[in-house]
């Protein structure tokens, strides 16, 4: 992991911090696209996902936005009670699972924190000359981070606060497909499950989202059985018993790749399958990555087959 310093810190909106990031040195951050995240370690082993919200053109520093969150795990009381500008954070990335396609035409739906990594995306978009359209909830106007900057691109932008208007109108915004549409949505999961089961006879590729808890499918009832890894570069075969990640099995063994969320969403132990069929229980891989089944998560996902080989 890198170490970083808070540069600056901010009010975006009631709640929200956002946070400036740049190396001790001074020195260019690794470059990034709209829809990157980070892992961000904040104190006693305290990791957290963040989408990076600035400009990717800007390779000096990177920004990020934190929620306050009154029943979260101690990550964003951290950040909003303790942290100072001049502090040093360890982070790892930035990984991107939530790219921007190539489209004629982009509908953006975010919901509260979830602006966070459609503003890089609408930024990207408009200068391109695309057409697009953001609409954008949460419970109070006042709630809502970054609508100053989003004020400046006009009748593009619908701002959509719950106590004034309601609920966002997915039924009205995603009523049909358009060809050429790409609709990218980010927010809290009952969003994210309404707009996903509203597009989900759409042509594949054409709906988009990010999630940083896993789907409440996904977190998981399942059935496990005994299974073999092989991990070919490692030259180890180890077995994982029921109730027990291949995750934890290989950590247990002193080998694996890097981990962060546990939980299947932030794709940091994302692992290349080569051979054995994946039981894919993640957030994140598209249904078309898992019929591919060219990587899993191996935090949360097992195996369909009884061996898997991994390239570890």
């Amino acid at each position: 992991m890198a170490r970083l310093r808070v540069a600056s810190i901010s009010w975006e909106a009631e709640d929200v911090l956002s946070l400036l990031l740049e190396r001790p040195d001074h020195q260019p951050l690794p470059g990034w696209a709209p829809g990157a995240h980070i892992d961000a370690r904040w104190r006693d082993g305290l990791e957290r996902q963040y989408s990076l919200c600035g400009d990717p053109a800007q390779p000096s520093r990177w920004r990020l936005a934190v929620l306050r969150e009154l029943n979260g795990r101690g990550g964003s009381a951290y950040v909003h009670e303790r942290l100072r500008p001049g502090d040093l954070v360890q982070v790892r990335g930035p990984r991107n699972h939530f790219q921007l396609v190539d489209a004629d035409e982009y509908l953006f739906i975010a919901g509260g924190i979830g602006i966070t990594p459609i503003l890089p995306m609408i930024a990207e978009t408009a200068a391109a000359g695309r057409r697009w359209q953001l609409f954008y909830g949460g419970r109070k106007r006042a709630s809502m981070a970054f609508t100053g900057e989003l004020s400046r691109y006009g009748s593009s932008v619908t701002f959509h606060p719950e106590d004034e208007f309601g609920l966002l109108p997915l039924d009205t915004l995603l009523a049909a497909s358009r060809p050429g549409l790409a609709v990218y949505c980010c927010g809290p999961e009952r969003l994210l499950e309404a707009a996903e089961t509203r597009c989900s006879g759409w042509p594949d590729g054409s709906f988009h989202c990010e999630r940083f808890a896993p789907r409440p499918a996904e977190a998981g009832s399942r059935v496990d059985r005994e299974i073999v890894v092989v991990l070919k570069r490692s030259r180890l075969e180890l077995t994982v018993p029921p109730g027990t990640s291949i995750l934890e099995v290989l950590k247990q063994a002193g080998v694996g790749p890097p981990f962060s969320c546990e939980e299947g969403t932030c794709g940091t132990c994302e692992t290349t399958i080569l051979e054995g069929v994946a039981d894919h229980r993640d957030s994140l891989l598209s249904e078309a990555e898992r019929e591919a089944g060219e990587t899993m998560m191996i935090c949360v996902s097992r195996a369909l087959s009884d061996r898997l080989v991994l390239d570890i």
